[in-house]
């Protein structure tokens, strides 16, 4: 890994009581902050001046007319406007990064399918250059449905700005360190952690510590939010404490840049004269925020059988369909193994929904070999899967004692829709062209004696 100095100059807050490292806590709160004192108005939202020649602005993440729990919006005090970081835009070509809908009449997406790691390129790649979209799903158009994507990071953004208006991005970083320099304020991004970014906020990256690579879930519906934990009740899971939002930092600073946005699937840029990242003060509920997945308490079954993965969500972004998500985002960790006279692995199943996973670090328990770190497997929508003939065997003749699984990190984006595979996925990504053989060697044990197991 090599350590990298950071271009990000920003003017942040002095920490504030309840903060940690230039974070603040929760998920979904209404936050306020400043960098200079004074910046942030009082008792209302737009003065007729603010203080220090800002002028106010507000970012909207719904409708104006949203219901009030639902509604999330931000005000911002900036050093210009937003109009000032937008000028005549151009087409350009991201040639790697797809959006949905995108079906490929050459490329079957009807399978089990499994990558080695994306190897890291010899070539300079920033995170718009180095996206490479393995699948999609919906119609970014209609605002429905999800990407999935590998980002290969060599090199920092320089004067460079981008924001995607199509869709929030789940960012799962699995090798190297991140800077997100954002509007709002700088999220540090390690493994083992991740971070959700905004539709329509402002931000350039910058690597801390690479070659970085990762995963990025690109949700074009309805916000990721934390799920209903019903009778589990108040705590466990994902606690909203634990959820950190950065305080304000801005730039006040004259340099050419180029601004780029996505926009229903397709790149523009322009001509700016300015950093764009200048929000001196805001307070609101519209903001990027990170969460270490260490903090995640999973929960489970504790006398017999092994409950529905549902149990590990950590983030939902629902749809129009009660109970049926738009994109849920489940994370398998470290967790003891106690159940009785239980196969304690993934059982069988078919599902409605398609699932993409992707492991971070250490070795999945349903698929003890070349599921490796780095690599991903996608399942989809109503094709039959579950462990393979090794992990069958050893779970259906372990001696079912307390076990705890340890050095273990995967996740998953699972949507309801199909997942189509992209031309990279399919012909140009290291595919495990032997992955569907792993269930080959499953042999047939009926015999039809009374009592056998």
């Amino acid at each position: 890994m090599n350590e990298q100095r950071p271009q990000t100059g920003l003017t942040s807050a002095a920490t504030p009581v309840g903060t940690t490292e230039g974070y603040m806590p929760g998920f979904g709160n209404d936050f306020e902050t400043e960098a200079l004192p004074g910046a942030l108005p009082q008792g209302r939202n737009s003065p007729q001046k603010v203080n220090y020649g800002l002028y106010g602005e507000q970012l909207s993440g719904t409708a104006f007319t949203a219901p009030s729990h639902q509604n999330e919006r931000t005000w911002c005090y900036r050093i210009r406007p937003s109009v000032k970081h937008s000028s005549r835009y151009k087409r350009i070509d991201l040639p790697y990064w797809k959006s949905a809908p995108h079906v490929l009449g050459d490329v079957t997406s009807l399978g089990q399918y499994r990558w080695d790691p994306v190897p890291h390129s010899q070539e300079r790649l920033t995170w718009l250059t180095g996206m490479r979209t393995m699948t999609t799903a919906g119609d970014v158009n209609t605002q429905v449905g999800m990407a999935s994507h590998i980002y290969l990071v060599t090199d920092s953004m320089k004067d460079e700005y981008f924001f995607s208006a199509d869709s929030e991005l789940l960012v799962v970083p699995q090798d190297g360190r991140l800077r997100f320099a954002t509007e709002l304020g700088v999220i540090d991004l390690k493994p083992q952690e991740i971070a959700i970014i905004p539709r329509g906020l402002v931000y350039r990256v910058e690597v801390l510590e690479g070659p970085a690579r990762g995963f990025v879930c690109e949700n074009y519906g309805q916000k990721f939010e934390l799920p209903s934990r019903g009778p589990i009740g108040a705590n466990c899971m994902a606690n909203r404490r634990d959820f950190k939002t950065p305080v304000a930092a801005f730039e006040d600073r004259e340099a050419p840049s180029t601004m780029t946005i996505k926009w229903c699937g397709q790149f523009h840029t322009c001509d700016i004269a300015q950093s764009p990242l200048d929000v001196v003060a805001w307070h609101g509920n519209y903001a990027p925020v990170k969460y270490d997945m260490n903090d995640y308490c999973p929960i489970g079954a504790i006398l017999f059988d092994h409950p529905d993965p549902s149990i590990f969500t950590v983030l939902t972004a629902p749809s129009g369909v009660a109970g049926t998500a738009n994109i849920d985002f489940a994370l398998f960790r470290d967790r003891w193994m106690t159940m009785e006279d239980t196969f304690r692995p993934p059982w069988y199943h078919k599902n409605v929904m398609s699932e993409l996973m992707g492991n971070i670090h250490g070795q999945y328990d349903a698929k003890p070999q070349g599921f490796v770190p780095g690599g991903m497997s996608l399942h989809n929508m109503m094709l039959p899967h579950g462990p393979d003939r090794e992990a069958f065997e050893k779970a259906s003749n372990a001696d079912l004692k307390p076990e705890k699984l340890e050095d273990t990190m995967s996740f998953m984006f699972e949507t309801r829709f199909p997942q189509h595979l992209t031309e990279f996925a399919a012909k140009e990504a290291p595919l495990q062209d032997d992955y569907v053989d792993c269930w080959t060697g499953l042999e047939k044990k009926f015999d039809g004696t009374p009592g056998r197991k």
